[in-house]
């Protein structure tokens, strides 16, 4: 098992990197189809966001669910774990909007 040495150490192990909280951040708002997610996120790869969501559900922070219907999909969900970190999400998010306002950066909108 890894050794930490600080509790931020090991959030950052399991919630950080460049797309990870990008990706908390979406599903906080409610649960994302896989094709959702990629176009909220113009900027990664499929690669990358197949990756990140399989460690994100093996740490237990989301839940892969398949849905039966006409047709099959999944859908991806913040699990009870993952809940615990809206209050964490919304602070960063709020803290984005100050700094970009302050630095007069605009936002490009999705597809």
């Amino acid at each position: 098992m890894k050794r930490y040495h600080c509790a931020v150490e090991l959030a950052v192990d399991l919630i950080g990197g460049k797309w990870k909280p990008v990706i908390l951040a979406h599903l906080k708002e409610g649960a994302h189809r896989y094709g959702e997610l990629r176009r909220r996120m113009p900027g990664v790869s499929e690669k990358m966001l197949t990756q990140q969501l399989r460690e994100l559900a093996a740490d237990g922070i989301v839940r892969r669910v398949e849905l039966d219907g006409r047709v099959p999909h999944v859908e991806y969900h913040l699990t009870d774990v993952g809940e615990e970190l809206r209050p964490a999400l919304t602070a960063l998010y709020e803290w984005g909007e100050r700094r970009a306002a302050a630095a007069g950066i605009e936002f490009e909108p999705a597809d």
